[in-house]
């Protein structure tokens, strides 16, 4: 295992042989590019969505809303959303009300252009070389430039939720992906290379990032100084920011790795082509440019919070009084709660200048939903709360209770469909899984999590 993966929850690169913000902000926006900027090489197709029904204005042209409250540092960011075909149709939609309606300086890369909620999405991979094209990797993109989503069959969208093995996933859409890290940093820069540009944070559709803490972490940088900052990841001695968690370079670090990407294209796509992962490809890029990842965890996040170990520490941190800054692997319902938890946080303060920490987020979002059913037995049925040492099999989920009970250490427990009872020394919320009985020491937990204190300091590392 990679010493750089330490909690369960966390996501393994192996090679074998790898907001605090005003509510009003929380409501999205686009920015509209004009056809001498960017090339589209065709028609935009459009697509509505029940997000655009009674939306609020967005920006336009770079202006936002009179409504958005002001953020310092806001102007200086570009903010890069990559996304896919097989995916932006219902991913992308909960952005424009939420991540993108406060932002001036955005950009949205696809593998197809198109109109999606609004949301202008263009195709980053279009002037990519023929002989790219006539790679397997690349069936995908030929068949839908050919005959636009008709082209899209079962096999391409259901691969949109399959599981990741060692080597990532193996559909269609996320063959393809690798291959936009690249080209992403030269498009992105060409479309904003204005001096007060000086930072950019690429995110994914599944992706969100509260935009208050993200500034005012960014606002503690020199932007001056190559930085690379992100979710530290490896494969073999390769250390990179993995993608989904979101990243960000400043200008300089974007420009120097835009200079090796000219000087080497042909080369860049013969290690595209050899690595499975596309932000481990960057990874590669930015260390030839000498630009070194600046490790980011816990600010962010690999995973919704529904997986996360909230008492974990990990790299000589722990996150409890750190600044929440991103999450990733999240439905449009998890992003929609994560705003509503936003607001309420701003709400409660009657202040939006003071980070949310994960201790914040843990008491508004994770511990309300440590709950059992209704019956009130202490036990939520057709659940899994990601307790993970397996303690044999128990005949009840009763009897895997007392035996956590018996365990001064044990926070929480699950007895599974197969009845192994497996116990957690840790808080996390967890999911939906038929046949499972979760439950969770609520008083054990609460006296953790003030043991772990009120944060009256902000943890910035």
């Amino acid at each position: 295992m990679s010493p750089l993966s330490k909690t369960a929850h966390r996501r393994l690169y192996v090679l074998v042989g790898a907001i605090v913000s005003l509510q009003v902000y929380l409501a999205s926006s686009y920015t509209h590019f004009s056809p001498d900027r960017l090339h589209l090489p065709h028609a935009s197709q459009s697509h509505s969505s029940p997000e655009q029904d009674n939306a609020p204005a967005y920006s336009i042209n770079g202006q936002i809303p009179p409504d958005c409250p002001p953020l310092p540092g806001l102007d200086n960011i570009v903010l890069v959303l990559k996304t896919g075909v097989t995916e932006s149709a219902t991913k992308l939609p909960i952005h424009r009300n939420t991540t993108l309606r406060c932002i001036p300086n955005y950009i949205v890369w696809s593998d197809y252009d198109e109109n999606i909620a609004d949301i202008p999405v263009h195709d980053v991979l279009y002037n990519e070389s023929s002989s790219l094209h006539q790679l397997p990797d690349f069936n995908l993109y030929t068949r839908v430039q050919e005959q636009g989503r008709d082209a899209l069959t079962s096999h391409d969208l259901s691969g949109v939720r399959e599981e990741s093995t060692a080597f990532g996933k193996s559909n269609p859409g996320w063959k393809l992906d690798k291959w936009k890290f690249v080209p992403m940093i030269s498009h992105t820069l060409k479309q904003f290379h204005s001096p007060q540009n000086k930072w950019y944070v690429f995110v994914e559709a599944d992706t969100y990032i509260l935009l208050p803490n993200l500034l005012s972490w960014l606002g503690r940088l020199d932007a001056s100084r190559p930085w690379y900052l992100g979710n530290q990841m490896q494969i073999r001695d390769i250390l990179f920011a993995h993608g989904g968690s979101g990243f960000i370079l400043s200008r300089p670090a974007i420009e120097a790795a835009n200079g090796i990407i000219l000087d080497k294209r042909g080369y860049w796509d013969a290690i595209t082509q050899s690595e499975w992962a596309g932000d481990c490809v960057l990874g590669i890029l930015l260390g030839q440019a000498g630009v070194e990842l600046t490790w980011s965890w816990p600010m962010l996040q690999l995973a919704p919070p529904k997986e996360i170990e909230f008492f974990g520490m990990n790299y000589g941190r722990r996150m409890w009084c750190f600044p929440a800054v991103s999450f990733h692997h999240l439905e449009p319902g998890e992003i929609r709660e994560l705003v509503r938890v936003e607001r309420g946080i701003v709400g409660q303060r009657g202040r939006a200048d003071e980070p949310i920490t994960w201790r914040d987020i843990f008491l508004n979002l994770a511990r309300p939903a440590m709950v059992s059913d209704e019956d009130g037995d202490g036990v939520r049925r057709d659940w899994d709360n990601g307790a993970s040492e397996d303690k044999g099999v128990t005949l009840s989920v009763q009897d895997c209770r007392d035996l956590c009970a018996a365990d001064r250490y044990c926070l929480q427990f699950v007895r599974r469909a197969d009845g192994t009872c497996l116990f957690g020394r840790d808080a996390r919320v967890g999911g939906h899984a038929p046949g499972a009985e979760s439950g969770w020491l609520t008083e054990r937990i609460d006296k953790a999590a003030k043991m772990l204190g009120s944060c009256p300091r902000v943890d910035w590392g």
